[in-house]
């Protein structure tokens, strides 16, 4: 059989072929200062090398789904099976550099459309095996990874095929997507109506809708655009136990709102196989500056009066003294050496990065909406140093998941993990996870950024670079990863956007309480008595 593996299925951010991001030598070296010998190169281990075991699916079910969707939409092969095995987290790459196994799905099903998908779940169903749904296969805390649980058989739900814009509303503004549209794929359909989502986050490339409302994602954009849970009017669900459609109104009090359940319920609840959402026009010009403050505290103090001023900046990230260091490290430029020495005269000491960026109809909204967020800026000392560094910053705003297979290439150890807490709970927050990572993992690059900000508080990011453990990376990243965790747990979210899935999944009782647990496990038994739907993620 064929395969039809692309390059959305390569698991590593670089496309196959293309070239890795680059490395400056000069970055290396610092880097090496910072954290000592790096691990010895660890490239993508090629498919023969990894273990496959036999398919499971038994022959019934197979049959079963054949006749549903046809023989060439059920793929057994190793490389098939291989492409929907995992996501893309440090963990997962590691694992696919031959430090451990992983899980792998008995079969890869491809439906066409949502009649299709309720088929799948209803044969699945009856036949005990377990569907983990797959789009652009971006999760970084295992959502996608292909557990069985106690179920006979696992499949992976491949959503791609489901790749419509389904109508525009030019009048109210909405617009229905099917779940496997991709970001980009979703704005060039967009584009041809003059609207866009606004909804940008790093995985944009390769993630899709259905992914983004699973997640309950975030954009870089969302200070302007919102989260993409602000976007949704409506979604329409697979579940075992039929179809389920919500969202009728802009608003509604007919009890709680469901489609709140169905945003964020990372496939355990139902299979999302549209979504409604509310989309804006196409800007005519957009802005985008860099700033330098003196110092975190002071930064995330000027963010926050954005912020409750309502004065925002529709992209608003704060760097950390670190991050911007290591911005400047991996720009080997003259430039970068004079920008060092200008700061250093206009006495900032503890140089914060600030991209903000605005998007607008005319040059005088931007204008105008500019204005009031410099305004705020410049009494907290801030140093304007010019839109070429804004610019540089939205041209590689991708870019990070690609310098991300470089490291780990030349043995780094890089983990990202997020958080968010109210303003008065912030630093320390910070401050605890840094000093966990740092007790855990000793010689460690450990940044932050402030890339969602609201009016009672804002997202932590963290970036974590260290040397690889050549004897055992799994338990090295297992063990910084329940540190800052246990870090977290009661002061912050254990997840602002990247949802719970395998990673996060035993920290969910701390959050939302034993009880709230019981709600989700009612809700799920409801709609999935038989528990087919992405066994281990979430609860």
């Amino acid at each position: 059989m064929t395969e039809l593996i692309d390059h959305r299925l390569r698991r590593s951010w670089t496309p196959e072929g293309g070239d890795a991001a680059h490395l400056p030598a000069k970055a290396l070296r610092w880097l090496v200062q910072r954290i000592g010998p790096l691990g010895s190169a660890a490239p993508l281990a090629p498919d023969s090398a990894l273990s496959v075991p036999e398919s499971a699916l038994r022959e019934q079910p197979k049959r079963d789904l054949e006749e549903l969707v046809g023989a060439d939409r059920v793929l057994l092969t190793p490389g098939e099976r291989l492409a929907r095995a995992s996501g893309l987290s440090y963990l997962d790459l590691v694992r696919r550099r031959g430090f451990g196994d992983f899980p792998v799905p008995d079969a890869v099903v491809l439906p066409e459309n949502p009649a299709e998908v309720q088929s799948v779940l209803e044969i699945c169903a009856r036949h005990d095996v377990g569907v983990v749904p797959f789009g652009g296969g971006t999760s970084v805390v295992g959502g996608v990874s292909a557990l069985r649980g106690d179920k006979s058989a696992v499949i992976a739900l491949d959503l791609t095929r489901l790749g419509e814009l389904v109508s525009v509303d030019p009048v109210s503004r909405i617009a229905v997507l099917q779940a496997g549209v991709t970001g980009p794929e979703a704005d060039r359909l967009l584009a041809a109506h003059g609207f866009t989502l606004g909804h940008v986050p790093q995985s944009y490339e390769r993630a899709t809708i259905g992914g983004f409302a699973a997640t309950r994602s975030a954009g870089q954009a969302s200070s302007g655009y919102g989260r993409f849970e602000d976007m949704v009017t409506g979604v329409r669900l697979a579940t075992p136990r039929g179809e389920w459609k919500l969202g009728v109104a802009p608003a509604s009090a007919a009890g709680p709102d469901l489609r709140q359940l169905a945003i964020g319920s990372e496939g355990a609840l139902g299979v999302i196989t549209e979504v409604a959402l509310r989309v804006r026009p196409v800007p005519e010009v957009r802005r985008y500056e860099g700033y330098v403050l003196d110092g975190w505290d002071n930064g995330t103090d000027a963010v926050r009066e954005l912020a409750q001023r309502h004065v925002l900046a529709d992209v608003t990230r704060l760097s950390d003294v670190d991050e911007s260091e290591v911005s400047l490290a991996l720009n080997d430029s003259v430039k970068t050496k004079v920008l060092r020495r200008y700061l250093k005269a206009r006495g900032v000491h503890a140089p914060c990065l600030l991209i903000v960026g605005w998007e607008g109809a005319s040059k005088r909204e931007v204008a105008r909406r500019r204005q009031e967020t410099t305004r705020v800026l410049g009494r907290f000392g801030a140093v304007r140093i010019g839109a070429a560094l804004g610019e540089s910053w939205r041209r590689g705003r991708f870019s990070g998941p690609r310098q991300r297979d470089a490291l780990m290439d030349n043995g780094v150890c890089v983990e990202t993990l997020e958080t968010a807490a109210y303003w008065t709970e912030l630093s320390d927050l910070r401050d605890a996870v840094r000093a966990a990572l740092t007790a855990t993992l000793g010689n460690a690059v450990i940044m932050c950024h402030v890339s969602h900000a609201y009016e009672t508080g804002a997202s932590l990011y963290f970036t974590v670079l260290t040397a690889r453990d050549e004897a055992d990376p799994v338990g090295q990243w297992q063990r910084a990863k329940a540190a800052a965790s246990e870090a977290i747990t009661g002061i912050g979210t254990i997840s602002h956007h990247h949802a719970v899935g395998v990673d996060h999944a035993r920290y969910l009782a701390a959050e939302i309480g034993s009880l709230g647990v019981d709600v989700l496990q009612a809700a799920k038994k409801a709609v999935d008595p038989a528990g087919i739907l992405n066994p281990g993620k979430l609860l």
